[in-house]
């Protein structure tokens, strides 16, 4: 069985708020904007459950990019908005993405993985500059 590609993951030396400051930067310059912030951690806390590390979820959108593929096909909906994760694992700062080609690539349409990858490579590039190391 062919291991899926799906995500892009680092780490970096910054806390979570530095991060998560940076992202919304980074994100601002390629005209993406953050819908709205999950955290998963206080979620589960509130409702009994325990996680032992932040983790927080980033639904972000560029306008022009939704409406975009959305008139391609309705179904990308179902991959809308990008998530964007900031999160703790065993004291390391993570940030990443699940690859929107990786999604798209569901629909097996060739043009959507274009427009995907173009998403993409802008995505992880706004990730890469968010980093401090």
């Amino acid at each position: 069985m062919k291991k899926l590609d799906f995500h892009y993951t680092v780490q970096t030396d910054g806390t979570m708020k530095e991060a998560i400051t940076a992202l919304e930067y980074a994100l601002k310059e390629e005209s993406f904007g953050i819908l709205w912030t999950f955290d998963i951690k206080d979620k589960l806390m509130e409702k009994g459950f325990t996680v032992d590390e932040p983790y927080m979820v980033l639904e972000v959108c560029n306008p022009q990019e939704a409406e975009r593929v959305l008139k391609e096909n309705k179904l990308v909906g179902y991959f809308l908005p990008c998530k964007i994760v900031v999160y703790q694992d065993q004291g390391v700062i993570k940030i990443g993405l699940p690859k929107p080609t990786a999604l798209i690539g569901l629909l097996d349409d060739p043009e959507l993985k274009e427009l995907a990858g173009d998403i993409e490579r802008r995505l992880i590039g706004c990730i890469d500059r968010s980093i401090k190391n």
